[in-house]
């Protein structure tokens, strides 16, 4: 194992699916039995949940790997948020008589979704007594899961990690050691106005995603000097392709949309630039030995993974698997429809969906054998999309 090598798992919802196929593909590029090739593990969102699985599971990465990928092919929608009709009639009625009486007669629901099939779900596969496990072995430096704080505004990253492994604080992000539990992932995981806010201590917390400027940081603030990243934007998406839509007016599934993928991608795709810039200045230093003594900045390699096929048009494909009642639903905000597909992209937490998420993040890495390979081992780079 590389020293210092991290992984990084952005959010997005049910297309993590995608990461838990290529990190599976990683995973048999090893020796049966292996350990994590990664010592530094940092998620945000769904992202966090699956960095989560693999640190428990950090002294066999394959095993890890492989369970957590059949998670992800097993899941239901109704593992993750209740879909059942009686919950929308209630959750409708209570905004309504909410909006009706100004809210002094009826509170406003706190979310559109009730996620608290997931909790169960994470308290039922989650081991974090593994996690202290390993970090107490060796076997992981740090994981490190990231949320957003209603209270101060602040990007917050909650790690656990073995001795010298020190927080930080710069502007509106801080790092901060403590022992995680399932309310660190929940939080993490809780996109506003779908998910309800999380209680962690005496704060209210969301989605990491949310003001998450510099995705990359806490892996560096950890000590990390070399980057993977598993990217959950497609390789032609990310070259700004034109989507389908034309000139016609956007639905809400549409709005939606790409409301989720500014939170979700934006902020990775911005920071990715940033430190291939970096890198840059810093190569440019290096020729110049009056200068490189200069500078504090120092050069970050790292790797990128994005899907090879557009995410959306697969979900576009799956949509009639949602269950009936949010068929309903997102047919009436145009989520069914190819140009309201993103919406779908991220919701779509069910088996065909997602074993096709599986299934190709699991081709894409083994078609960059080689230079995951050689990477991990110290004798490349590749930075960008």
């Amino acid at each position: 194992m590389a020293a210092n090598t991290a992984l990084i798992l952005a959010g997005g919802g049910a297309r993590a699916a995608y990461q838990a196929g290529a990190l599976m593909a990683i995973a048999r590029m090893h020796p049966r039995g292996a350990p994590s090739p990664f010592d530094i593990l940092c998620g945000t969102s769904a992202g966090a949940i699956n960095a989560a699985a693999l640190a428990s599971g950090a002294h066999n990465f394959r095993r890890a790997s492989v369970y957590l990928a059949n998670v992800w092919r097993e899941l239901h929608v109704e593992d993750v948020y209740r879909s059942e009709l009686p919950y929308f009639v209630k959750a409708f009625l209570r905004l309504g008589a909410s909006i009706v009486t100004g809210g002094r007669l009826v509170a406003s629901p706190h979310s559109l979704l009730d996620n608290a099939p997931l909790r169960g779900l994470l308290e039922r596969v989650m081991d974090f007594d593994a996690v202290e496990a390993a970090i107490e072995a060796g076997r992981l430096r740090a994981l490190a899961l990231t949320a957003s704080c209603y209270s101060s505004g602040m990007s917050v990253t909650f790690f656990d990690g073995g001795e010298g492994v020190e927080g930080w604080q710069r502007t509106l992000r801080v790092g901060t050691r403590t022992r995680l539990t399932v309310d660190h992932l929940m939080a993490s995981a809780s996109i506003p106005v779908l998910f309800p806010s999380v209680r962690v201590g005496d704060l209210y917390f969301c989605d990491g995603a949310i003001r998450q400027m510099a995705p990359l940081s806490p892996a560096l603030h950890l000590g990390a000097s070399k980057l993977f990243v598993i990217s959950l934007v497609g390789r032609a998406q990310s070259l700004g392709a034109e989507r389908p839509g034309g000139a016609e007016y956007p639905t809400l599934a549409q709005v939606f949309g790409h409301l989720l993928n500014s939170i979700f991608l934006d902020g990775m795709a911005t920071d990715m630039e940033r430190l291939i810039r970096i890198n840059h200045t810093v190569s440019l230093l290096s020729e110049e030995a009056k200068l490189e003594h200069k500078t504090a900045l120092k050069r970050v390699e790292v790797f990128t993974l994005s899907p090879s096929r557009s995410l959306e048009e697969i979900a576009f494909r799956h949509a009639e698997s949602f269950p009936r009642v949010l068929r309903f639903f997102m047919r009436g905000a145009g989520a069914m429809r190819q140009r309201g597909a993103t919406l779908a992209s991220y919701l779509l937490f069910e088996p065909a969906y997602c074993k096709e998420l599986v299934d190709l993040g699991y081709r894409d890495a083994m078609d960059q054998k080689q230079a995951i390979l050689a990477f991990l081992n110290g004798e490349t780079a590749r930075e960008g999309f």
